[in-house]
């Protein structure tokens, strides 16, 4: 358990290291990956340089190596030690639904190499599956992400051009940037919902979000689509 955790602690700090030492600079880079199966998965090797991602799978399965240029992906999730690329292609035996490909038991530096550079080549198709490392947080509150009757705990961090779910449920955390997210919504101080291309998040607060801060936020995501926000005595409106 101890191995484990100290190995955690290591990744974000790869991680935060990374970003800040300005991965931009990033060409390309090769990484040990397993692709997953129906059943088991198979071994082989990632590619990811600025244009491109490509998966070499030896063996039996090398009809799964694929090539993928950015413009050819339909949502990318990226995830410590974890690739998810939805395709544009059919699945005939699941009535047309697009192609999925998931890779795991990445090395820790893909996260660390390539969050950055996702995040300035791809748009709302980027999900980033971590929380960014480096975020200043203009406000953040204890919170549950709501799934039906179940969810994780975490907090939620505000800064000034993203929002952050931070939580130690594996897959669950979350960098949303606010040009990402369609709207914001609340039923009052306790409650936030985000709405994203992919499905809206649903936070039951711990503690109480200033109406103040809730309305900046509203602002800073609707200024981010272009809208002119009017302000009257009431507050903003559209």
């Amino acid at each position: 358990m101890a191995f484990r955790t100290e190995a955690k602690a290591c990744a974000r700090l790869a991680l935060s290291a990374a970003v800040a030492a300005g991965c931009l600079l990033a060409q390309s880079a090769i990484y040990p990956a397993r692709h997953e199966h129906l059943r088991h998965g198979g071994a082989g090797t990632l590619r990811i340089d600025e244009t491109a991602i490509s998966f070499t799978e030896s063996g039996k399965q090398a009809k799964h190596s694929r090539t993928w240029k950015y413009d050819e992906i339909q949502e990318l999730v990226l995830g410590e030690g974890t690739l998810r690329i939805v395709t544009y292609e059919d699945q005939r035996w699941e009535l047309g639904r697009d192609r999925v490909y998931v890779f795991d038991h990445l090395p820790a530096e893909v996260a660390a190499t390539w969050y950055p550079v996702f995040s300035a080549r791809l748009d709302q198709r980027f999900v980033a599956a971590l929380a960014d490392p480096l975020l200043k947080p203009e406000w953040q509150l204890p919170a549950k992400l709501v799934h039906g009757s179940f969810g994780s705990q975490g907090v939620l961090l505000a800064g000034p051009d993203r929002i952050v779910y931070k939580t130690a449920q594996p897959g669950e955390s979350r960098t949303w940037r606010l040009k990402d997210l369609d709207n914001v919504s609340s039923s009052g101080p306790f409650d936030l919902t985000l709405n994203t291309l992919q499905r809206d998040f649903h936070f039951q607060l711990k503690a109480a979000l200033p109406e103040s801060a809730y309305s900046e936020l509203w602002r800073r995501i609707n200024l981010s689509k272009g809208l002119q926000i009017l302000t009257s005595k009431q507050g903003p409106t559209q």
